[in-house]
């Protein structure tokens, strides 16, 4: 278990000597890709990926019972088709 200690502690050195030794330009960088990330994340979340399950059936078994019908719809269409 040694080994894997020193070398997450050299990752972790290199990475912070890294960023530590940035330049101004790099740092702004850095900066943007973390907005975008949060954007992507927290704000696309919110308005786009809300949990139609939880709003829209009360309680598990409504949620899993629901879950199981599209499952097995989709997949009785499917085979439908081809």
């Amino acid at each position: 278990m040694k080994p894997n200690i020193s070398l997450l502690k050299r990752l972790f050195r290199f990475y912070y000597d890294g960023f530590r030794n940035m330049s101004g330009w790099g740092r702004k960088v850095w900066v943007i890709i973390l907005i975008k990330l949060f954007i992507i994340i927290a704000i696309l979340k919110i308005f786009f990926f809300q949990d139609f399950l939880y709003k829209n059936y009360h309680n598990d078994k409504e949620r899993s019972e629901h879950v199981l019908e599209q499952l097995t719809n989709s997949s009785d269409n499917h085979d439908r088709q081809h």
